[in-house]
């Protein structure tokens, strides 16, 4: 390793070679060298000749896109190494299957090869590490290429004196009030200018009109379902008012701009609970849901300031899991109950012209949004145009569907229900009247306000939580308590106005970080493909851009009347199946159908018997199950408690699993050298 970072320190190194195979690549490499000094003239036809030769009867491709030619010959006075980076990666024979981007020349005289054994084993561990390799990917100079390994080894040297880690500093109680807001702070404001400057990244325009439809899509459905329930105290233009505010809002002060607020379908039943008993008790509504969600916003920012998130430490992966899976369940189940309603409720006389193109639209979206997002995995085409193509795959899905629809404009079909211009639905000032309540009713709203805290408060950082999985190699920082008081702050800010509250919303939020996600997708011996996330690009552009083109809707609403139904259930479809990628339940749960003697070896199958596996899988599925009762009950209103009480499952569960084995199924990362061989 000392050689290595010596050679890139002193410019031996050769950025963007142009090659087309691996001979031309080490021609042009002994070319380069030469014309460098690096290598005398004298030999190298001969080092030309060794290294061909080598390459012939065994490659030198070690995976992960990294090949280390060597040769050793007369007349070469002291060892060299030259860090080459190809312009575009060639096949060179990888065990991986992976082409090699970075050459890694070793060159030394005759017998010296036992003192570069050193700088082998240093090379293959650097390389082995997905930051470095998407750093160096990236590098526009040699002075970039030394940052790269110089946060290569911040990451991986330890300190003298033990040291938290990001999760173990985010989570960490630090004592007395704002102390951890401060602290978040602290650790999120020195990226701040750069979260802007990462955002003007191409990838981040794909991010940003997928997301773009993702969250108006839930918004104005959300907002029309809550019309209806509040008979129009609360509809479509509010909650689009309420996603563009709290999202630019946010995007700008929280500490994980990754995070995508919206409406959740547990805080439209409390609404919708609340509505009723102002009814039963002839209170006006909105003001009587005012007071409750400043109630609300005050305990809130207790728990921020009193670092109440750092209870988030004795949830784990199991609850992490849990709760991921049944946000993904709801999508694809309201996705496919909306076709199936297509088909029991269309007019008899259109009936299968309007449900058959409904449905061809709803799966042409998902198709075309799941196809092209796996496009960067396609032997087509150059990669930068590979990755473009996925990274704006579902917008161009929402595109070729919505022209369709429009040319087969005979067919009717249900379009998006945006409202025919900005103003409050009923008519009503933006302003709500606090004094419109009786004193008593201000501060009986305290009581449902702790129902609608403790749900926020699990909602927002259960899904803080699965973002900042280690998983997804984020490297800026949690925020966990700044976060819960900016949403605090927003809540009772909403709640004065008469817009919806809006919280971490799990799916939005867990699409917005993969389409930000540069993925590096390995083949197995056996055929099977699997995917890891090497780099998110972490910004705050795109959040912001997405919010405020939401707010432009508003001003484009005969437009967005154009898109169908159809095609949103089927981008919620796509939302819901990517979504369960990387979850390790649905892993586990597929189990349950393969051949036991074909399974992946992953970590946890190396280390747990396969009756313990499935009897954990089974104890998530039991919770998963009554989750989803409470929530479809009417005491949904108690949703936000059943989740708490996945805590204690946990706990009981050690009862009955070795820790040894609860180590395994429960970690809060993966195993480096042993990751998931589940295909997205």
């Amino acid at each position: 390793m000392h050689r290595l970072k010596n050679a890139i320190h002193q410019g031996q190194v050769i950025l963007d070679l142009l090659a087309t195979d691996v001979e031309s690549a080490i021609r042009t490499t002994i070319a380069t060298m030469v014309e460098r000094n690096l290598l005398p003239e004298s030999v190298a036809d001969k080092v030309c000749d060794s290294l061909l030769l080598r390459e012939r009867h065994a490659p030198t491709a070690i995976g992960h896109g990294v090949a280390i030619p060597h040769a050793y010959v007369d007349g070469i006075k002291e060892q060299t190494v030259v860090f080459v980076r190809l312009d575009h990666p060639v096949n060179m024979g990888a065990p991986d299957g992976i082409p090699t981007q970075f050459m890694l020349f070793l060159l030394g005289p005759t017998g010296a090869a036992e003192e570069h054994l050193d700088t082998i084993a240093g090379i293959a561990r650097l390389m082995s590490d997905d930051e470095f390799r998407y750093e160096a990917g990236t590098a526009k100079s040699i002075t970039a290429l030394e940052e790269a390994l110089q946060h290569f080894e911040a990451r991986t040297v330890p300190d003298p004196v033990p040291c938290s880690t990001e999760l173990t500093q985010g989570l960490s109680y630090k004592g007395g009030l704002f102390q951890g807001i401060k602290c978040d702070i602290a650790r999120r404001l020195p990226h701040y200018v750069d979260d802007f400057r990462e955002g003007l990244h191409p990838k981040c325009i794909g991010s940003t009109l997928f997301l773009f439809f993702a969250c108006l899509a839930p918004a104005v459905t959300f907002g029309g379902v809550m019309a209806i329930e509040t008979n129009g105290e609360i509809g479509a233009v509010e909650m689009i008012a309420a996603s563009a505010f709290c999202g630019v809002v946010f995007a700008l002060m929280s500490g994980q701009p990754l995070i995508i607020l919206g409406g959740t379908g547990p805080l439209l039943v409390f609404t919708a609970i609340l509505f009723r008993l102002c009814g039963d008790m002839n209170l006006p509504f909105l003001a009587s849901y005012a007071w409750v969600g400043i109630w609300s916003a005050a305990f809130l920012l207790i728990l921020a300031v009193t670092e109440a998130s750092c209870l988030m430490r004795y949830f784990t992966r199991f609850t992490d899991e849990i709760f991921s899976a049944l946000i993904s369940v709801i999508f694809i189940y309201e996705a496919i109950k909306s076709l199936v309603k297509i088909f029991r409720d269309t007019d008899v006389k259109q009936h299968h012209d309007t449900a058959l193109l409904s449905l061809l639209l709803a799966l042409g979206t998902f198709y075309i949004a799941i196809s092209l997002s796996r496009f960067r995995r396609s032997s087509y085409l150059r990669p930068r145009i590979r990755e473009f193509v996925a990274d704006f795959g579902p917008a161009l899905a929402i595109g070729a569907m919505t022209i369709i629809s429009v040319w087969l404009n005979e067919v009717e079909l249900d379009v998006l229900p945006a409202p025919d211009q900005f103003g409050t639905t009923t008519g009503r000032g933006w302003l709500v009247d606090l004094s419109a309540i009786p004193t008593w009713a201000k501060f009986a709203a305290a009581g449902p306000a702790l129902l609608v805290t403790v749900l926020i408060f699990l909602d927002q950082n259960i899904t803080a939580r699965i973002v900042n999985s280690p998983d997804h190699r984020l490297h800026k920082g949690e925020a966990y308590h700044l976060d819960l008081g900016v949403v605090g702050i927003l809540i009772a800010c909403c709640s004065m106005i008469g817009l919806p509250w809006l919280v971490a919303a799990t799916v939005r939020s867990l699409n917005h970080v993969r389409s930000l996600a540069t993925i590096d997708s390995v083949t197995l011996p056996n055929g099977e493909t699997h995917e890891r996330i090497v780099h998110v690009r972490e910004n705050r552009m795109t959040g912001l851009t997405i919010h405020l083109l939401i707010g432009l809707s508003l001003l484009l609403l005969p437009w967005l009347k154009e898109i169908p139904m159809a095609v949103l259930y089927g981008l919620f479809l796509f939302m819901g199946i990517v979504s369960m990628s990387g979850n390790q339940f649905f892993e586990r749960l597929s189990l349950w159908l393969r051949d036991p003697d074909l399974y992946p070896v992953t970590h946890y199958i190396r280390r747990v018997p396969s009756r313990t596996i499935h009897a954990f899988t089974a104890l998530q599925v039991a919770c998963l199950a009554i989750l989803w009762i409470v929530k479809s009950s009417s005491i949904g209103i108690l949703f936000p408690i059943f989740i708490a009480l996945l805590v204690p499952v946990r706990m009981i569960a050690e009862m009955f699993f070795s820790a040894e084995h609860l180590a395994a199924l429960d970690a809060d990362e993966e195993p480096e050298e042993e990751e998931t061989h589940w295909s997205v």
